[in-house]
This record gives structure tokens, C-alpha cells and sequence, in this order.
């Protein structure tokens, strides 16, 4: 019977020291397997050159590394770069690159399809087949900014948790990953540069704050109205603008940092004065910013962008009550790369 070897990284440093030391090694051993493993991004055992060779024999043995490929790479007419990331168990995921004159920035998933209903995102549509492991998402990372070092001369700047998946739906994973990324044995990123988007879990959203987590929140919105909310964003039944708006003081009474809001405006859906008073109201409860976000229309016609008009009186209501709005263009449309748009058509 052939025995199932461990993935290696989801080991503690400790237990790859207690490991060699077990086999009859030096602890440091793990040390230098750690470094190869996270700081260097080793995907075999091979690439571990400062270690003999019946050193790298004896974790070949014991040990995989369960590494992320590249399935597929498309470059959009803006520069954006869209990964089809392939699992080591043969599931795909999407991740992206999104270049400007001043930085890049990493879109990445969390889960292989979502655990939430929204209608308007391609994503949703597809069944959540599983949690991506903590490593998982490191790798999408690894991988983009190699890209962007490639492509674009520098390093990458920043990290959207706003790829496939409802990150708050996998949220140790997510701050496994957040904490390898940010230290130093990691890739050293510091945590203001990564935002966490989420639909809105309650229960999670306090835990972050107790947690005492560094990285900024983001809250897909689209409506301050219950009933409308409920009709893009079935889930928001069982997690009503209530909680969310409890969750959300709770967040900025223990972090003192402001929220960002993500909010797309849809032609005959949420393009009326009160929707605008609806967002406004909700505004006031915590300081915050709101990202208006031009709409990626997904085939089926149902939702579609809304007219400037409707646009511009958001951005002047928001304004005349001192709240900081920010008009999002859309990057890699192109090849379905934008916001919404990951589906894995590949």
C-alpha cells in the first residue's frame, strides 16, 4: 500500500526542527527547509542546493510539496495579466495582475468557486468545490509578482483578496496566508498593502477586529436597502444590513481604521434617489470611502451598467456630505478579467 506523503508546508518551523532531530539530524535542518520553503518559494526538493543530497532524498520520501502551476496566462490590451492557476489536485482558480504607472497590484482567490449567491458575479455561479489552503493562496501571490517583476519592472506593490471565493468563508486560511505574506520569513509585505474584500459576514467581520488584523476591510455593498440587497445578494437574508452595520462600528470601534465600500450602480436596480439616501445614511455610521465600480456585464443582460447621470448623482450626493467617493475603471475586460468576471472559462 503506498502511504500518502504530508504536504511539507503544513508544517511549523518547530515541527520541521523536531523533525530533523527525530531522523537524526541537526534542528537547524528546518530552519533551512522553512527559509527554502516560504522565503525562497522552493516548489521540489531539488531546489534546496545548500542541503546534501541524501538530505533531499530522506523529505522527497516523507514529503510533498503541493505547488500551484500556471496553467494558462492571457495578457489583456491594458497590461493586466490573468492566471488559470492549477491545484495540485487538478482544480482551477483564477488570479490577476493589474498594473499601473505607479504600482501593481495582486487580485487573488480564496476559494475554488464561492460559497455565496451573488447574481451579478460570474464566480457565484459556479459550485464551491473547496477552501483554498493557506499555501495556495501564498503561491498565487509568489507567482504574480514574478510576473510583475518580469513585465513591469518592480515588485508587487499590493494584494486584493478579491478573486474567487468569499475569503471570510475561509478565513483561517486566509490569515495563515496574510501572516506568511507579511512576514519577514515570508515575503515581507507589509499588512496596509492588502486589502480583504468581503460580502459581508458578521461573525467574521468581529472576529477580525478581535483578532487585532492589520490589513485593510472591504465591503461589497451595492445597496443600503434591505430589500434590494436581498435581490442581487440572496445570502444578505441571513446576514441583514443590521448585523453588518453592527459588525462594522464593532470593527472601527477596535481598529480605528475606515472601511472601504464597494458598490457598482445598475440600471433600473439600485439607481434611484433613495438608493442614493440609502447609501448616504449608511455612510454616516462609520468614517469610510466608497468605490464606485464601473459594472463587467456577465452574458445573460440581466444587470447592466448605469447611466452617467446615475453615476455622477452618487458622486455628488457622497461629496455634499463630506463622504470620499472614488470612480473604479475597470482593468483586463478584455479577457475577462475584471471585477466579476472569474469564471474559469479555461
Amino acid at each position: 500500500m503506498t502511504v500518502k506523503k504530508k504536504d511539507i508546508r503544513a508544517l511549523t518551523k518547530d515541527q520541521l526542527r523536531d523533525f530533523f532531530v527525530e531522523n537524526g539530524d541537526k534542528a537547524f535542518r528546518g530552519n533551512q527547509v522553512y527559509e527554502w520553503l516560504w522565503h525562497k518559494a522552493a516548489h521540489s526538493f531539488d531546489d534546496m542546493t545548500n542541503l546534501s543530497k541524501v538530505t533531499r532524498q530522506m523529505l522527497d520520501d516523507n514529503f510533498v510539496i503541493n505547488h500551484i502551476e500556471v496553467d494558462t496566462m492571457q495578457r489583456s490590451n491594458d497590461g493586466t495579466i490573468k492566471n488559470a492557476i492549477k491545484l495540485h489536485d487538478g482544480l482551477i482558480v483564477e488570479s490577476v495582475l493589474i498594473p499601473t504607472e505607479t504600482r501593481t497590484t495582486a487580485c487573488v482567490s480564496s476559494q475554488v468557486g464561492c460559497s455565496l449567491d451573488c447574481k451579478f458575479c460570474a464566480t457565484a455561479r459556479l459550485k464551491r468545490m473547496r477552501n483554498l489552503n493557506a499555501d495556495e493562496i501564498y503561491d498565487q501571490v509568489v507567482a504574480i509578482d514574478k510576473q510583475s517583476r518580469l513585465y513591469h519592472n518592480h515588485k508587487l506593490s499590493n494584494i486584493v483578496f478579491m478573486g474567487m471565493g468569499e475569503p471570510l468563508m475561509n478565513y483561517n486560511n486566509v490569515i495563515k496566508a496574510i501572516d506568511k505574506i507579511t512576514s519577514p520569513e515570508g515575503l515581507g509585505m507589509a499588512a496596509r498593502r492588502i486589502t480583504v474584500s468581503t460580502s459581508g459576514v458578521p461573525k467574521i467581520i468581529k472576529k477580525m477586529a478581535d483578532d487585532e488584523v492589520r490589513f485593510n476591510l472591504a465591503v461589497s455593498l451595492h445597496s443600503a436597502i434591505e430589500e434590494v440587497r436581498t435581490s442581487i445578494m440572496p445570502f444578505n437574508a441571513t446576514f441583514p444590513l443590521k448585523d453588518l452595520r453592527e459588525a462594522l462600528e464593532y470593527w472601527y470601534e477596535k481598529t480605528k481604521r475606515k472601511v472601504t465600500y464597494e458598490y457598482v450602480v445598475w440600471n433600473g436596480i439600485n439607481d434611484r434617489k433613495e438608493d442614493i439616501n440609502a447609501l448616504v445614511e449608511f455612510c454616516k455610521y462609520i468614517p469610510c470611502k466608497v468605490n464606485l465600480i464601473e459594472y463587467n456585464p456577465i452574458d445573460d443582460g440581466e444587470f447592466q451598467q448605469a447611466s452617467e447621470r446615475a453615476i455622477n448623482n452618487y458622486i455628488s450626493n457622497l461629496e455634499m456630505h463630506d463622504i470620499v467617493v472614488n470612480v473604479r475603471r475597470s482593468r483586463g475586460k478584455d479577457i475577462d478579467a475584471a471585477c466579476g468576471q472569474l469564471a474559469n472559462k479555461s
